[in-house]
């Protein structure tokens, strides 16, 4: 029996070949996280494999392409096309990735979002300087002036990273934005703290005067608590 991806191929339905090439990956992608072609094994060979999905070596070939890439699979020449070990061999960059694929990671990264985000906070109070105060304070009251949830959301996240950024160290700010465009695929389902500009400002607000103020302890207090609230409405809203 045909797949379902080879009717595309022989042109019955005029897609676009990247269109292809995108199902192609997604399929692949799916087989590999759900464990079908396990961390470690090789796939079948490229005819095989192509002619299981019902298209083309080309077409296969760009979807490898694109799974190498994302550090899925790792090809060696004259030996064949194996399945990368990520939770051993792969870096957060995979982490958008596979909350797309299973919710189960976000709970897992909001784990690291506390205690990430907790630290940042204690060790901007002791950093800050008095640009990086104005700055803060400014992006604190964008929160409270968002003209909706969306917005409220993002300008959450901007005080976020300028918190990471009075940190002086750059790891932080990366960790920062490893962590947003981690759970970036399900974003729109986890605006529900931010519903109320005014209420999402002062939920904040704690933890920008602590740091303003240069009290790193109260800073690390209210972050936790602030990081703890915030995870708590998520994932009621997310459920």
């Amino acid at each position: 029996m045909a797949h379902p991806l080879s009717h595309w191929e022989d042109g019955v339905a005029a897609l676009p070949r990247e269109t292809i090439v995108d199902v192609l990956e997604g399929r692949l992608r799916e087989d590999i996280l759900d464990g079908r072609h396990p961390a470690g094994s090789y796939l079948p060979p490229e005819r095989t494999l192509a002619d299981g999905y019902g298209v083309t070596r080309t077409t296969l070939k760009h979807a490898f392409g694109r799974l190498t890439q994302a550090g899925l699979l790792e090809t060696r020449h004259g030996v064949g096309t194996r399945v990368r070990d990520y939770l051993r061999l792969g870096g957060a960059d995979l982490l958008p990735m596979l909350v797309r694929h299973s919710p189960d990671w976000i709970g897992e990264v909001f784990e690291v979002r506390r205690g990430v985000g907790a630290l940042i906070s204690e060790r901007a109070a002791l950093r800050v300087t008095d640009r990086q105060r104005d700055e803060l304070r400014a992006r604190l009251a964008a929160v409270r002036g968002a003209p909706d949830a969306d917005a409220v959301q993002l300008a959450d996240i901007e005080v976020h990273r300028a918190l990471a950024r009075a940190t002086g160290n750059r790891v932080y700010v990366l960790l920062t934005n490893t962590l947003f465009n981690a759970y970036l695929p399900v974003r729109a389902a986890l605006r529900a703290p931010f519903t109320d500009p005014q209420a999402a400002h002062e939920r904040l607000e704690p933890v920008v005067n602590a740091v303003t103020a240069g009290d790193a302890a109260a800073a690390r207090r209210a972050a936790e608590h602030y990081l703890t609230v915030t995870e708590r409405i998520m994932l009621e809203g997310l459920a």
